[in-house]
């Protein structure tokens, strides 16, 4: 054969795996109002930057006539680029082809690009479309599965891995974007389940639809599964895109500097005035966050579930920063299961990934309740306490009101390890609010019972104990703030302080990994 025909040849397979499943399918998967595998990619990937490997891989089976099926690339394209000018590794699987069943050597390809890019240093991102294993390789694709899953656990912490569900994701292949740090869903478009409605309906009575059971809200809001809910395809890409340049590209480096145009010694007046005078009157925590962040800009995980906590990434001096915040509007900012799985998997990501952490405290305590005690508060809650204290990164703290009894301990304080916690004047630190603290203690009890208008002595007694263990300064005293200061110059503040601890290092006791509670 010539050198023309050897070249010719190539180029007709590379014509035609470029094909995917072909035009009807294509067209098929353009009708549910999904992009193909390779538009994906090319959104995914700044322009002319990707590069393809393993797209002439072929499967193996020979079972029940499969070895008369041919799979363009079968079922997934593998390969790396550039993404924001930084080498990101990435999959991307083709429901075109194949329904994207995941077989043998499908496996094999993916797994070979997570091994480059933990060899590179660099982040993984897997998009996922695909119907499950592919069960005429019968254990061959759970091979597979096994072989995605291991790669899975000894690349968390060392590389960023991302998970985007842009179709069905069922059975075994829902574990691999669960043991990533990232998962973005696409609204009306994808799904995550163990189980099928039909084999639901089957084996309990059921009767559910795979929006209801695992759609992309379903996994934002009740199971928080999924950390982001997309409005299409694109938006999806492009949040992943933005995601990117908060995270760095593996745990041996610091996160990407981006110049935001914003001076480090804003002040930020509108901060003296967010808090009410009635303490039992909520405000929008996300209006003191976004004030204090470099232009106003908060890109939140996990907006939709557990509501009363928030977190997600900014940047103070143009650096990257996770943080981490109460939210009064919802259940008082109450801590209760949800919150403190949602805080301490965040912490434990920020630390894993070098990433500043910054916590705004506003917390009344604990969220009482039978089912909370019954579901395990104290197995959940003790994740909290241990995140904050195993983190080695930067650690700032922001008291802005109530700040109560473990709650206090819990979220950031000085005692976990806190690097600077500074104080608003209107912090309310204490053992318990003041209501909690007159019906508690004995000496009140006493006054309350002997007096004449015992509503009125109370109140009394509840405005004492405000005044007197209602405030920041008792704490301050004994160093367990380390300031109190204006609001308005809490983002300076917190600028200093971040550019004192950059080079903070901390050591801890030589041991193979810890127990965090379960």
């Amino acid at each position: 054969m010539k050198v023309a025909d050897k070249i010719s040849y190539l180029i007709a397979q590379r014509e035609k795996t470029s094909q995917m499943g072909g035009e009807q399918r294509i067209e098929k998967q353009h009708a549910k109002g999904k992009l193909t595998a390779r538009e994906r990619i090319n959104l995914l990937f700044d322009e002319g930057s990707f590069y393809e490997i393993d797209s002439l891989v072929k499967h193996r089976s020979v079972n029940f006539g499969m070895e008369q099926v041919e799979i363009a690339s079968d079922g997934v394209i593998v390969g790396h680029g550039l993404i924001n000018g930084r080498t990101v590794f990435a999959f991307s699987q083709d429901f075109t082809s194949s329904g994207g069943a995941l077989g043998e050597m499908h496996a094999t390809k993916i797994c070979k690009i997570m091994d480059l890019a933990l060899k590179a240093g660099a982040p993984v991102v897997g998009l996922n479309d695909s119907g499950g294993a592919r069960v005429e390789e019968g254990v061959d694709a759970l091979k597979g599965y096994g072989d995605v899953f291991f790669r899975n656990s000894r690349a968390s912490g060392v590389i960023p891995q991302i998970s985007a569900i842009m179709g069905p994701c069922a059975g075994g292949a829902v574990y691999s974007p669960a043991m990533t740090d990232f998962i973005f869903m696409v609204k009306k478009t994808s799904n995550m389940f163990i189980t099928s409605p039909y084999v639901i309906k089957t084996v309990t009575g059921e009767e559910t639809t795979f929006e209801e059971l695992g759609g992309a809200m379903v996994h934002n809001s009740k199971s928080g599964n999924a950390h982001f809910a997309c409005e299409d395809d694109t938006d999806c890409i492009e949040q992943i895109r933005e995601l990117l340049d908060y995270l760095p590209n593996n745990n041996m480096e610091m996160t990407p500097i981006l110049e935001m145009g914003d001076d480090p010694k804003r002040t930020c007046e509108m901060l003296d005035t967010i808090i009410p005078d009635d303490s039992k009157v909520p405000y929008n925590m996300k209006d003191i966050i976004e004030e204090v962040l470099d232009a106003g800009l908060f890109y939140e995980v996990h907006e939709y579930f557990a509501e009363n906590c928030i977190v997600g990434f900014g940047r103070l001096n143009n650096r990257s920063v996770g943080v981490i915040a109460n939210q009064p509007m919802v259940l008082a900012g109450c801590l209760d299961i949800d919150a403190s799985d949602k805080i301490s998997r965040f912490i434990r990501t920020c630390d894993a990934f070098n990433i500043p952490i910054v916590t705004f405290v506003d917390v009344p305590g604990y969220l009482p309740g039978v089912q909370q005690e019954w579901n395990g508060i104290i197995r959940h809650g003790a994740k909290l306490l241990w995140s904050y204290s195993e983190a080695t990164v930067p650690k700032f703290t922001v008291v802005v009101r109530k700040d109560y009894g473990g709650a206090y301990v819990a979220m950031s304080s000085k005692h976990l390890g806190a690097d600077m916690v500074f104080a608003w004047p209107t912090a309310e630190i204490a053992v318990m609010g003041a209501k909690g603290a007159v019906e508690v203690i004995s000496k009140y009890k006493k006054e309350i019972a002997q007096a004449e208008d015992k509503l009125v002595k109370t109140q009394q007694k509840i405005d004492e104990y405000e005044t007197a263990f209602g405030i920041p300064y008792l704490a301050a005293e004994r160093g367990y703030i380390d300031e109190v200061i204006l609001p308005s110059e809490t983002r300076e503040r917190l600028i200093m302080a971040l550019d004192a601890l950059s080079s903070k290092v901390e050591m801890v006791p030589a041991k193979k990994h810890g127990n965090i509670p379960q």
